[in-house]
C-alpha cells in the first residue's frame, strides 16, 4: 500500500531543481552567451581608424591589425601601442559633425 506512493513524490521532488536549473539557464546562461555572441562579433569587425577602449582603460585608435594583436595610437604624444585584440571591450562610434 505505502509502495505507490512512493513514486509519486520522488518526482515531486526532482521538480524544484528542475525549476532552478530552467531559473539560471533563463537569467544567467542565455544572457552571458548573447553578450559573449556580440563582443566577438564586434572583434571581427575592427578597422583602421576605429577608437577603442581597451580593458586596461586605455582609449586609443587602430593604426594597424594582426592576426591576434592590434596596434593603437594613443594621444597625446601619438605613441603607438601592440595589445591583444581580446583586451578591446568598446568600439566607440564616430559622432556625427553638426554645423
Amino acid at each position: 500500500m505505502w509502495q505507490n506512493e512512493g513514486t509519486g513524490s520522488s518526482l515531486l521532488g526532482l521538480l524544484p531543481i528542475v525549476a532552478i536549473f530552467l531559473v539560471f539557464y533563463f537569467l544567467l546562461i542565455l544572457p552571458n552567451q548573447k553578450r559573449q555572441k556580440k563582443l566577438q562579433q564586434m572583434l571581427a569587425n575592427l578597422k583602421n581608424g576605429d577608437r577603442v577602449v581597451t580593458s586596461g582603460g586605455i582609449h586609443g585608435t587602430i593604426v594597424g591589425m594582426r592576426d591576434e594583436y592590434v596596434v593603437l595610437r594613443v594621444p597625446p604624444e601619438q605613441v603607438k601601442l601592440e595589445v591583444a585584440r581580446n583586451s578591446i571591450t568598446t568600439v566607440h562610434l564616430p559622432t556625427e559633425e553638426q554645423s
